[in-house]
């Protein structure tokens, strides 16, 4: 049974990355508290470890796209994922610098928003390999709603030379969660 969700409900991309502590539990987490909130998860990419982009020294992340579904705001959602990752135990005293967990706010439809700071879509999203290759495992068709290219078209012209390779074993959902009714439930795993 899909979960009821209140109001018009749409289709977003959140992009997930961490690289300190337990870091596919920290996805896996960060995806669970998500659902709590009211942001449901639909799909998740395979998981990717990626070298950082732009402070090189820490260590290496593991980064994944979230298909999501929410009857909230483009602001609601990017509160929701700053609250998480807050819980999560994410500091942010070096801008760019290792984190528990990151949470973007990527795609909301085709919306465009620029407002208290906050960006949709994502600014650097086609500047990223190791945002585009997930996001083009779910939805290589997928248009940019300022730049008007597919997914599969930014990550071929994707300035961004850093490495993204398969992270070995099982996808989040897999190993993490049950897909029950479409909502993510945790299980225990270490």
């Amino acid at each position: 049974m899909k979960p009821k969700l209140a109001g018009r409900c749409r289709r977003l991309f959140l992009g997930l990355g961490a690289n300190i502590g337990s870091r596919r539990r920290q996805l896996a987490t960060g995806l669970k508290k998500l659902g709590e909130r009211g942001v449901i998860v639909r799909r998740v990419a395979p998981l990717y470890e990626t070298e950082p982009v732009g402070l090189r020294a820490q260590p290496a992340f593991l980064n994944t796209v979230a298909e999501v579904e929410t009857s909230m705001s483009s602001l609601e959602v990017i509160r929701a994922a700053l609250a998480v990752e807050a819980e999560l135990g994410r500091s942010r005293t070096v801008a760019g610098g290792p984190r528990r967990l990151d949470i973007d706010l990527l795609l909301d439809g085709n919306q465009v928003l620029e407002a208290d700071g906050v960006q949709v879509p994502h600014p650097r999203l086609h500047q990223r390999r190791f945002v585009l290759i997930p996001l083009t495992d779910l939805a290589p068709e997928l248009r940019h709603p300022v730049l008007g290219k597919s997914m599969a078209s930014l990550l071929r012209d994707c300035p961004d030379g850093s490495a993204v390779a398969p992270f070995p074993g099982p996808g989040l959902l897999d190993d993490a969660c049950e897909f029950a009714g479409g909502q993510a439930k945790m299980s225990e795993y270490p």
